[in-house]
């Protein structure tokens, strides 16, 4: 009888099964997934997905004007992005999902500016 790869225990049913039950299969295949090196997409994801929630904290906050280097060292990446709009001003906005941002520079300190995508942005 073989033994589960994740958990140890004994596994019931056909002789190549490796797997005692669907969790452990899961709990396996993440952790090995997980440990390999190179995973672009996965640290792309997790990166973009950490850049929106850093920005909806900020936007619902009320805070439309932040600091870029308050928001980098909370791990904001602004290389990240999942789309741009570019306002009539010519202004482009880049997008974390939903929640955008513009970088722009007064007075020699660089700030963001913050907004939510609206339906008819296009």
């Amino acid at each position: 009888m073989n033994k589960c790869l994740e958990c140890s225990k004994e596994v019931e049913g056909r002789s190549d099964k490796n797997f005692c039950s669907n969790i452990c299969k899961s709990k396996y295949h993440y952790n090995n997934n997980k440990s390999k090196e190179g995973n672009v997409f996965r640290e792309i994801d997790q990166q973009l997905k950490k850049n929106r929630s850093i920005l909806k904290k900020y936007f619902i906050n009320g805070d439309r004007i932040l600091l870029k280097d308050e928001l980098i060292a909370l791990g904001f990446v602004p290389k990240y992005f999942t789309h741009y709009w570019k306002n009539e001003s010519g202004e482009v906005y880049l997008f974390c999902f939903e929640f955008g941002f513009l970088s722009k520079t007064e007075n020699g300190v660089a700030k963001y500016t913050l907004m939510k995508w609206k339906e008819g942005m296009g």
